[in-house]
């Protein structure tokens, strides 16, 4: 199956399905003496994890094991291999004849004549658990550069946050007074269905001239990353749609020298010509609602029968909170990447490195 490779230099293969033995993730190119341990990695599955009475009742345990690649607590250099084994999952909830509204089922059946009907395969979004082991080593990496990749939710339907407090809570809403709408919002929503929202993610202390030209700009490259994630629908950096109402003269980024070349506004999003422009990046994913839904609904089954479909299992009523840790981990897997890449962009940090010279 093609599709299931990630990156340049730092590459990411992820493997399994939704109700299969278990799923994982192999990681080639991550540099030697990177400190790993266990804990950090639960920590990033645990912000994965349904927490609320708004997700999923599927709860797996999401116990990992190192198979390769990490030994001491810091990597070899050599492929890490992580798998997490499925506990949690009832293959009886799905169908093999009819194909659930809103999912790839019938896309699968139609470009390979066959699927895993348990739970979608690997287009469920439970393929996420590996992407989250990856994006925390991504972000072990860039911690040690003083990068600081952070994803929160920005809205849920039409409540937006109007203003960032940091207030934790676990629909990741940095906004109280936002939260509390949405969890209000929530409450009251047809039971039988589902909403979506949007993601926005932030990168502060990204130096200037990260990314690749034409076909390889870092805008690019995280697009690709964040829109690989099933649930997700648009990407926009910056002031991305909202730039079309602008005039150039409003819409550049105008930059002044003052202990250090600044910008007096960031309608790029921090990202210009597909290279970083000494900005924080910026950028916003929306996510559809949850397409498994209790709602009747219409649809045909492999004999390409008028059926109607209730969809069984456990769900979530809004998938935007979960979504929040793997935006955040498949930008950092994409910095990473073309930062290790833009370490071969000048003779002089080849040779500089080469010789060991600093």
């Amino acid at each position: 199956m093609g599709g299931s490779f990630f990156g340049r230099i730092l590459k990411i293969s992820t493997f399994g399905e939704s109700h299969g033995k278990a799923i994982g993730v192999i990681i080639d190119g991550c540099p030697a003496g990177l400190k790993i341990y266990k804990r950090d990695i639960e920590k990033y599955l645990h912000r994965r994890a349904p927490i609320s009475k708004f997700s999923t009742a599927r709860h797996e345990p999401d116990k990992f094991e190192i198979l390769s690649g990490i030994m001491d607590n810091q990597t070899l250099g050599t492929p890490i291999c992580i798998i997490v084994e499925n506990k949690n999952f009832n293959a009886d909830d799905y169908s093999r004849e009819i194909f659930r509204p809103g999912h790839a089922d019938y896309c699968y059946e139609k470009k390979f004549g066959c699927r895993d009907y348990r739970g979608g395969g690997r287009a469920s979004g439970r393929e996420t658990v590996a992407r989250v082991i990856a994006g925390c080593i991504a972000q072990k990496f860039l911690t040690q550069l003083e990068i600081d990749v952070r994803a929160y939710t920005y809205s849920i339907n039409n409540i937006c946050i109007k203003k960032i407090d940091w207030h934790e809570n676990f629909l990741f809403m940095p906004d109280k007074n936002s939260f509390t709408k949405a969890v209000n919002f929530l409450e009251n929503m047809p039971a039988d269905d589902s909403v979506g929202g949007i993601v926005e993610c932030t990168v502060k202390n990204i130096k200037c001239g990260i990314g690749e030209p034409i076909f390889d700009k870092l805008d690019a490259q995280i697009a690709k990353a964040v829109m690989s994630i099933g649930a997700v629908k648009g990407i926009e950096f910056g002031s991305g749609f909202g730039s079309t109402y602008l005039f150039g003269s409003q819409n550049n980024d105008e930059y002044y020298f003052d202990d250090g070349v600044k910008k007096k506004s960031n309608n790029s999003g921090g990202i210009t010509g597909g290279i970083t422009d000494g900005g924080d990046i910026i950028f916003r994913a929306a996510i559809k609602p949850t397409p498994s839904i209790a709602k009747l609904q219409n649809t045909i089954n492999n004999t390409n029968e008028n059926v109607q479909i209730k969809t069984r299992g456990r769900h979530d009523k809004i998938i935007v909170p979960r979504a929040v840790v793997v935006i955040e981990s498949m930008t950092a897997i994409a910095l990473m990447d073309q930062i290790l890449l833009s370490c071969t962009a000048k003779f002089s940090d080849v040779k500089k490195n080469y010789f060991g010279r600093r």
